[in-house]
């Protein structure tokens, strides 16, 4: 195939360079890391930020009068003052900082559960959700005494959009759905999904673990109620995410956690809580990580989300049409609407044993179920291998995949 004016435009030996993991050899062989969808490798400027954290202002936020205090509290909430434009949210009192995906997506079920879930009511969640936005929705289902739906998919992975219109109802207390499948790499219509929650009178959360890297993301366009992602799966450190909250849905929920931080004064008889964010941010939060997000946005918008997200495309193609060409070859997740990722079998061979062997050639996948049993149930197979891409990752990464499932395809079947 011929390079295409999208790849040409887009300098991804450059962008290499900011990566120094990359250069590194795995099993005599030249790294290529392809399970991006599990996490990121880190450019340079965020390694550098984490150093610097430690060696020039190392010291505790929000708390201090003195002078590294002072600094890792203004670089602390300098990256809650780009992530406000990074999703386009009205305040920066609308962003909460959290470990990631998996407490912003507990919290709201933990909060939003207690202040509006009653015997009776809805949930509606989809079919491939990620095992982070099932358990949290199951328990507080079990606990207040509700229902939770499920959308179901095609055969292609796309969601059922008849049967979600018909699971809205007065009942249906919220929706979460996920943005972009981790395991499949669709699409959903969020748009839609979003309009038709709230025609029925329902919040809408979103995961967006697998979609803020790849995808611009505007959250008052979207009018989406609450919106999770997490730090690591978009070049930034592990420890750190987001949710953001329209501001009368935070204001009206309860703390999730109780502590320092998120009071405003204390005594033995009663406790009056802090105003956003800081109600939802008990105790010391990983300052570190927090610090060295706003170097990974400033990373991803400096190089622009668009020019990302059509380098990206064109990459999924080539991958898949390569892929394809392989005797034996499934494809799980054929949606019209895709991103970065390319889940799919070998016939006759454990996607466990696939990834054995492309490991010992130094070709990092992911293998299993990919934290989506029940997507995986719908599909009646143990799990797929998934290849993820990411900026970094070229056309000679994606001939080295084909190769090293071509060998494993001559050795397991």
């Amino acid at each position: 195939m011929e390079r295409t004016a999208v790849l040409e435009q887009f300098d991804v030996m450059r962008v290499r360079k900011d990566f120094p993991i990359l250069t590194r050899t795995v099993n005599g062989k030249p790294l290529v890391y392809l399970d991006n969808g599990a996490t990121t490798q880190k450019p340079q400027q965020v390694i550098d930020a984490i150093v610097n954290y430690y060696t020039q202002m190392n010291s505790n936020v929000h708390r201090g009068v003195h002078h590294l205090s002072q600094l890792a509290t203004d670089a602390f909430e300098v990256t809650r003052h780009k992530l406000q434009p990074f999703i386009h949210a009205a305040h920066e009192h609308e962003i909460i900082l959290t470990k990631g995906t998996t407490e912003s997506i507990n919290l709201v079920a933990n909060c939003y559960g207690k202040a509006f879930v009653h015997a009776g009511d809805e949930i509606i969640i989809s079919a491939m959700e990620h095992h982070s936005n099932i358990v949290p929705w199951q328990i507080m289902c079990e606990e207040r005494g509700a229902l939770l739906k499920v959308v179901p998919i095609n055969d292609a992975g796309e969601l059922d959009m008849d049967a979600y219109r018909s699971m809205l109802s007065d009942r249906t207390r919220l929706v979460a759905m996920t943005y972009v499948s981790n395991a499949l790499g669709t699409i959903n219509p969020v748009n839609e999904i979003i309009a038709l929650a709230h025609a029925a009178g329902a919040p809408v959360l979103l995961d967006a673990a697998q979609a803020v890297q790849h995808l611009t993301i505007d959250v008052q366009a979207l009018d989406v109620d609450f919106l999770a992602f997490s730090g690591h799966k978009m070049y930034g450190p592990t420890g750190v995410g987001v949710l953001y909250g329209k501001e009368k849905w935070l204001n009206a929920m309860p703390p999730y956690q109780s502590g320092g931080e998120m009071i405003k004064e204390v005594t033995f008889a009663k406790t009056t809580y802090n105003e956003l964010p800081f109600k939802f941010e008990a105790g010391t939060p990983n300052i570190e990580a927090g610090i060295c997000l706003a170097h990974a946005i400033d990373y991803l918008m400096d190089i622009g989300l668009d020019n990302i997200a059509r380098y990206e495309h064109e990459l999924l193609d080539y991958a898949t049409q390569r892929l394809l060409r392989i005797p034996g070859l499934r494809i799980i997740g054929t949606a019209k609407e895709k991103s970065s990722v390319v889940s799919f079998l070998l016939d006759g061979a454990h996607p466990y044993d696939v990834g054995v062997i492309l490991d010992k050639l130094g070709i990092a996948v992911r293998t299993g179920h990919h934290c989506t049993q029940p997507l995986m149930d719908r599909y009646g197979i143990p799990g797929t291998v998934r290849a993820s891409i990411a900026l970094y990752n070229t056309r000679e990464d994606i001939d080295a995949l084909v190769a090293g499932v071509e060998r494993a395809a001559s050795m397991l079947i």
